[in-house]
């Protein structure tokens, strides 16, 4: 087979997996604006009328902009801490020297193959019983506030850079800090970018953990509102898909626009450029 042909036949199937993999947003998105989308194929084509009045009636029976607010604030919350304990974490057990860096990297390698839900009743009791955190956005927030995925994550990264471009800073005079802030933070964007995307979409997704703690439906992320609201929509709507489907529609938008605005910095980082030589 020809080198062209073999090319035109490689971009072929990567086109028709691109589209497999785009078809069901395409179907959402669609049938989240139309006024009786069907679950056959044909429902791929918008020949129903257009509407907006699917995302009314979520909104009138949850509240979406509270219902997102809470979901910001949670997924922010544990973003914060996860980009602050997970950059300081990844330095220390990269680049400095200390008495059992590699016994407490072991520990944390462990501690990643412990499911969540296995804790999340002895967790529950904790910050609903003893700490009396339920219904507040620091219950939904502090089990997730230290990700260890994330600290491995930049971990490696640090590691990879070349030790030279610390000991110049430090003969410079800068402190840790400085030099985590100044030399190391801008060097590693790619991990940086990494952490925002797997760790904002964790919690904005997160259903399980928030509907334990989270009785008050005014405190409820979109997840939980959603999925209350889609349950009960399935039996009491006259459009229950297109419910279903804007439902779905404003729970992934965040995160697709999120991904459209970091995806420039998922790129070869620049490692070598203050090496002489």
């Amino acid at each position: 087979m020809p080198r062209t042909l073999r090319r035109v036949a490689l971009y072929v199937v990567l086109a028709l997996m691109a589209l497999a993999f785009l078809a069901p947003f395409y179907f959402m998105l669609v049938g989240a604006f139309q006024e009786n989308p069907t679950n056959s194929p044909a429902g791929m084509v918008p020949t129903d009328g257009w509407t907006l009045q699917n995302f009314g009636d979520i909104n009138e029976r949850i509240s979406l902009l509270r219902s997102l607010v809470n979901s910001l604030v949670f997924a922010l919350g544990v973003l914060v801490g996860t980009l602050t304990f997970g950059l300081l974490a990844g330095y220390s057990l990269a680049r400095l020297r200390w008495r059992g860096r590699t016994s407490l990297f072991v520990v944390m390698l462990g501690v990643q193959m412990v499911p969540f839900q296995l804790l999340m009743i002895p967790l529950y009791v904790q910050v609903a019983s003893y700490y009396r955190l339920g219904d507040t956005y620091l219950g939904m927030i502090l089990p997730f506030l230290i990700n260890t995925t994330a600290v491995f994550i930049f971990r490696q990264f640090f590691r990879s850079l070349p030790e030279s471009i610390f000991e110049a800073a430090r003969i410079d005079g800068a402190s840790e800090l400085r030099v985590l802030w100044s030399v190391a933070i801008p060097m590693v964007k790619p991990a940086i970018a990494t952490v925002v995307l797997i760790t904002f979409i964790g919690p904005w997704n997160e259903f399980l953990w928030p509907f334990l703690v989270t009785k008050d439906a005014s405190m409820q992320p979109l997840a939980v509102a959603l999925a209350n609201f889609i349950s009960n929509a399935a039996r009491s709507e006259a459009n229950p898909n297109g419910v279903i489907l804007a439902g779905a529609c404003t729970l992934a938008l965040p995160v697709v626009l999120l991904f459209c605005l970091f995806q420039k910095y998922f790129r070869p980082s620049d490692i070598g450029a203050g090496i002489k030589g």
